[in-house]
């Protein structure tokens, strides 16, 4: 019995020794004078040794953290091997993934999009081109794949969206918005502005490939129909997936991987 959890602790010794690394790194914010820890995910390479990575980056939702997605899918090691990408976990707070336009403190599209991109294009073997970058996440990280990807499509090539809140104006007084946006009587335009529902309109042909994924039993299942019809009324181009399952990490651990292969495939294609 002993020879045998010796046996196995070795060849868990093994395999972990050739996954991908994960770590964990303080990258500082200018715009809003602090620094916020993040994860980072590097394939282990294959071949040319001077090799260089796509990067996704995986947003948390709403009341999560930085570490989230690592901790409830450590699996996420062997994806980053598999398709040879780095996939990068910044912290969010309860942001949205918006610079807030009431509060100057806030400005985490700033963080997202230009501090985090910046510092992980520096300090890692990434490829820094917009065709080789990818956002996508969960819940409120579903918001901010999707408003991303159309806010700074000259910075991300291709957009995501798991169980996504799409529609910022589904629960006005729920998940801290209004102490990013104002209330919406006297800030109306606000809440048309920073939500994907609308920025929608604002798509431009040469912006990010975009894939959205939500569970049919999900509280958001409603918005996310609404914005997939909006999206074949304008015409824009997108793959939405359904499926059934609810707002948990049961049907997130399932969609990233088509997430991921989405990106894979886009990555794949703007290198050809």
């Amino acid at each position: 019995m002993k020879k045998s959890l010796l046996l196995i602790a070795f060849i868990g010794f093994l395999l972990s020794a050739q996954a991908a690394t994960v770590d964990t790194v303080w990258v500082e914010s200018k715009a809003m004078k602090q620094s916020f820890k993040c994860v980072v995910i590097t394939p282990t390479k294959t071949g040319n040794q001077t090799k260089r990575f796509p990067v996704t980056y995986l947003l948390h939702g709403y009341s999560g953290w930085y570490s989230n997605w690592i901790i409830r899918m450590p699996e996420l090691m062997q994806e980053a091997d598999h398709y040879q990408m780095m996939i990068v976990c910044p912290e969010g707070k309860n942001s949205w993934y918006i610079d807030s336009p009431i509060n100057d403190s806030m400005r985490w599209e700033t963080y997202i999009a230009k501090e985090i991109t910046a510092f992980i294009d520096t300090h890692y073997p990434t490829l820094a081109t917009r065709n080789a970058r990818a956002i996508t996440g969960l819940s409120m990280g579903g918001h901010g794949g999707l408003y991303l990807g159309i806010k700074q499509a000259s910075i991300f090539g291709a957009c995501g969206s798991m169980s996504g809140g799409v529609d910022i104006g589904f629960r006005k007084t729920s998940w801290e918005l209004q102490q990013l946006l104002g209330d919406s009587a006297s800030y109306p335009n606000h809440w048309k502005e920073y939500s994907v529902h609308y920025l929608i309109e604002t798509y431009k042909p040469d912006s990010s490939a975009m894939i959205i994924d939500c569970g049919t039993e999900d509280f958001f299942y409603g918005i996310n129909e609404k914005l997939h019809q909006k999206l074949l009324e304008l015409k824009i181009p997108h793959e939405y997936t359904t499926r059934p399952g609810k707002h948990d990490w049961n049907y997130w651990r399932n969609a990233i991987r088509f997430e991921l292969l989405f990106f894979d495939r886009y990555f794949s294609k703007t290198r050809n």
